[in-house]
């Protein structure tokens, strides 16, 4: 087995592809996580300049959001009620006034059915919508101050470094294995496999470990080289970072998805006597795992797929937070391979019969 490794592995790093694919997946990562990385205090005077609405449901730190207090979303969103009803349904200032006094009394749910009542279906949407709303650079200041007594900064940037390096090492991994088994399945060399003494658990553990290996290797040089640019691009910040977040969110949210990967690859690539056609059938279950849905007040986001292969945080940062169930669904997946895995070694045992 260890052998079937160490070939798989030396055949990767000898192909310069390898690394490029690297290289390139580094350089997409960095638009997607750069403006986490210029987070910082505000300077005396210092402002957040964008021509950005006041309120917004997923306004960021670096954009000069920050989380609107309870009351206050109460308040902004009356308002934004009252100019909607005098605007676009037309209400006079007494009749809009008269419905603020009416729904000022209810709870936020039968407030915005209530609303319904004068054809005013989305009231809840510009509730969520003052979730955050900009900040002075003092709120600013003490908003970071008050998230970083809570965790390090590392801590917030690896979630979302997790989330994007997730999304491109699933991609990456879907073309990188493909050939995998592209030498093993010619027909020459599958007939060939068959006929020498080597147990179908050892070859099949060996490619498996072999190509979670290379994805590894991947993984390894990503943390390390977010790591170090987190550290050297926050250092006059005085921010905390910690290579152990990183490794701790990688290994949490983005192994267990590799492993699947792999595993797939095995029992297809079998199956067809060719990895060709995974290809497709990993692009559409990527797609499947990267869609988002509406929960039950009509609020669209990401909140996870059952054995998604990938885990998407896209909240604001400082408010990052696991989809519902996610460390659950990353066991699933790992058991879900051992399976998958197992039905490989029945079926190259099944050919090897035959």
């Amino acid at each position: 087995m260890w052998s079937i490794i160490k070939r798989e592995v030396r055949n990767y790093c000898k192909n310069p592809l390898y690394w490029i694919g690297i290289v390139i997946i580094f350089v997409m990562i960095f638009p997607c996580v750069s403006p986490y990385l210029h987070t910082h205090y505000l300077a005396k005077g210092e402002t957040v300049e964008n021509d950005y609405p006041e309120t917004f449901r997923n306004g960021d730190i670096y954009e000069g959001y920050v989380p609107t207090e309870k009351t206050e979303r109460r308040e902004l969103w009356e308002e934004q009620i009252r100019e909607i009803l005098r605007t676009d349904l037309e209400k006079n200032a007494v009749e809009a006034e008269a419905i603020i006094a009416e729904i000022r009394k209810m709870d936020m749910k039968t407030a915005c059915d209530h609303l319904e009542n004068y054809n005013f279906f989305s009231a809840y949407y510009y509730y969520v919508n003052t979730a955050y709303r900009k900040g002075t650079s003092a709120e600013i200041n003490a908003y970071i101050a008050a998230k970083l007594k809570e965790k390090p900064f590392s801590y917030y940037f690896s979630k979302k470094f997790a989330d994007f390096a997730g999304l491109h090492m699933g991609f990456f991994a879907a073309l990188l294995l493909s050939v995998l088994y592209l030498q093993d399945t010619r027909k020459n060399t599958y007939e060939l496999l068959h006929t020498k003494p080597v147990r179908a658990r050892t070859y099949l553990l060996g490619k498996v470990g072999g190509g979670f290996a290379v994805c590894l290797i991947a993984l390894a040089i990503l943390n390390l080289g977010y790591w170090l640019l987190c550290l050297l691009i926050t250092k006059a910040q005085g921010f905390t970072v910690r290579l152990t977040d990183f490794l701790i969110a990688t290994c949490l949210y983005i192994l267990p998805n590799m492993l699947m990967i792999v595993c797939i690859y095995s029992l297809i690539s079998l199956l067809f006597k060719s990895p060709l056609p995974t290809v497709p059938l990993l692009l559409l279950y990527i797609t499947y795992s990267n869609m988002g849905a509406y929960r039950k007040d009509g609020v669209y986001g990401y909140y996870g797929r059952p054995l998604a292969i990938m885990v998407r945080f896209p909240g604001p940062f400082f408010d990052t937070t696991p989809p519902p169930m996610v460390l659950m669904n990353q066991v699933f997946l790992i058991l879900a391979s051992v399976v998958i895995l197992i039905l490989a070694i029945l079926l190259w045992k099944k050919r090897r019969v035959s």
